[in-house]
């Protein structure tokens, strides 16, 4: 089976809109579990190229890289979805990504809104994935709490929205994250050898 990491795509794949940007600098609280809205025109829209040596670098250790994403705003009527679909094929694009996974619903109880786990056994499937073996990056407490449900390593990049609840590892930012997933993937490894 494969091993995948699961990126959370605003604010790790894209940059937030510019006012959220500025709000999320002068958020209060250090840890909190509301989080900012991502791009609703394709004009916000900006690609975190500088990414790109980072996913190459688990690309080429053998990772499927893989984009889960919540965008309501679809659902609330904000944002076309043949807007964001074309946001999508810029971002397959640009980054060396394998898929994206999208929950459109604005209901947080709809199986795959994030935190409910239904994007990661929904790639799992289609994958072929070994969940144990896969990890999740993001900015936000969601995303940790879907990785804990399915039994992957959530590796949090430090953001007034990693929440109190639990997450692996928090680290401050992609660099470091690519660094740990390479470090415990190895050391996985190493493990299996001498068994």
């Amino acid at each position: 089976m494969k091993a995948a990491v699961f990126f959370e795509r605003d604010g790790i794949l894209n940059r937030y809109p510019t006012k959220e940007s500025s709000q999320a600098k002068s958020e209060s609280k250090p840890r909190s579990r509301l989080s900012p809205e991502g791009p609703c025109r394709l004009e916000q829209f900006q690609v975190c190229e500088e990414v790109i040596p980072l996913l190459v670098q688990l690309k080429k250790a053998g990772f499927l890289l893989l984009c889960t994403t919540n965008q309501p705003a679809v659902a609330r009527g904000e944002m076309s979805r043949s807007e964001l679909d074309l946001m999508h094929r810029i971002l397959m694009h640009k980054l060396p990504l394998d898929d994206i996974s999208l929950c459109a619903s604005d209901d947080p109880s709809h199986p795959c809104y994030k935190p409910q786990p239904g994007m990661f056994t929904e790639a799992a499937f289609k994958w072929g994935l070994d969940l144990d073996r896969c990890f999740v990056v993001s900015d936000k407490w969601s995303d940790a709490k879907a990785a804990q449900i399915v039994g992957c390593t959530s590796i949090m990049i430090d953001s007034p929205w990693v929440g109190d609840d639990h997450h692996d590892y928090v680290v401050p930012n992609l660099e470091m994250a690519t660094h740990k997933i390479l470090q415990l993937d190895a050391e996985l490894h190493r493990m299996v050898v001498t068994v």
